[in-house]
């Protein structure tokens, strides 16, 4: 295994550790540029964690064939590793990691570390993906789930409007989770919620009116309106003592503990709730490939079009037609 070396000086950034690995670590400039790589070029929490990971996965790779310097790492090198990733990654994994090692060894060029990014001439495998793979609901399904909630209690008001915002907003649950009480906010006698997306983009959603009542209840019986700067949706804190913002992992708990108490079978999580309500406003008369990529914050009606989930129900009838 590489060796770990801790970096002289205590930082401390969520989702990134300060210990670098050796083969970034052969003098201050060298691990001052790897780190502010992380720091001052990823914000996004996950792409750093993911990143970091690809990083120290091929630092042991090269030590492991006695490449202890980063002027010896060739394009030859990152090529074997990426097709020896092939045999133990899926496709998207292996370009993740490719796209992670390109982008840092560009960051370590502009920063005069090295001289020519080995990973800049490597391909990696072909991919394309024209249906997304994320289990969706139906509408009666996602009825059910939410019907099914016993709303006697705070945690059932919470669930059903955590649910209800995912399903009717198409919100992704990083920004659903850093919801605080004033982003879910009045105008024009409807409730708003104020999304804080990925690269600082604000997007600004009208609730759809049966989210709007369980937003309201929800808030009223939490007695948390009078607390702007507090987190909108909160552990009961029996884990811990005290409650506190939700993380995706209690989503997801809340998620598989509801549909099994529903009777769902299918295997869903946080991002099914996201693709459900996109599928479902999708299916209905005058909604609009476009209007749903706008709905969804996406970039592409490609990435939207992954979250289109209606040729499944015409494949059902299709093999329905089998008449044996």
């Amino acid at each position: 295994m590489n060796e770990i070396i801790p970096y002289k000086e205590p930082r401390a950034l969520a989702g990134f550790t300060t210990k670098l690995p050796a083969l970034f670590l052969p003098d201050e400039k060298t691990a001052e540029r790897f780190f502010g790589f992380f720091t001052a070029n990823i914000r996004n929490v996950h792409t750093r964690r993911a990143y970091y990971k690809a990083a120290c996965r091929f630092a042991e790779w090269c030590e492991g064939r006695g490449l202890l310097g980063l002027a010896g790492v060739k394009p030859h090198h990152v090529a074997a590793y990426i097709e020896e990733l092939q045999r133990e990654l899926s496709k998207p994994s292996v370009k993740q990691h490719l796209a992670a090692l390109r982008m840092l060894f560009d960051w370590l060029v502009v920063g005069q570390v090295v001289e020519a990014n080995p990973a800049h001439a490597v391909r990696g495998p072909r991919y394309s993906q024209k249906k997304g793979k994320t289990p969706v609901l139906d509408r009666e399904e996602a009825r059910a789930l939410i019907e099914s909630i016993d709303v006697s209690t705070l945690t059932g008001l919470r669930d059903r409007a955590l649910i209800g915002v995912m399903i009717y907003t198409f919100a992704r649950i990083g920004a659903v989770l850093q919801l605080d009480v004033r982003d879910y906010y009045s105008q024009g006698r409807r409730g708003w919620l104020r999304f804080h997306e990925k690269g600082g983009k604000e997007l600004e959603a009208p609730c759809h009116h049966k989210l709007e009542s369980y937003m309201d209840e929800y808030i009223a019986a939490a007695g948390i309106a009078d607390e702007k700067d507090g987190a909108l949706f909160r552990t009961t804190g029996r884990a811990t003592g005290t409650p506190r913002r939700m993380v995706q992992k209690d989503a997801y708990k809340v998620i598989e503990r509801r549909a099994r108490q529903a009777g769902i079978k299918t295997k869903i999580g946080n991002h099914s709730l996201r693709a459900t309500g996109i599928t479902d406003y999708l299916k209905s008369e005058g909604s609009s490939l476009t209007k749903a990529r706008e709905m969804a914050n996406h970039s592409d009606t490609r990435t939207t079009q992954l979250y289109d989930r209606r040729a499944d129900v015409a494949s059902v009838g299709e093999y329905e037609r089998v008449g044996i």
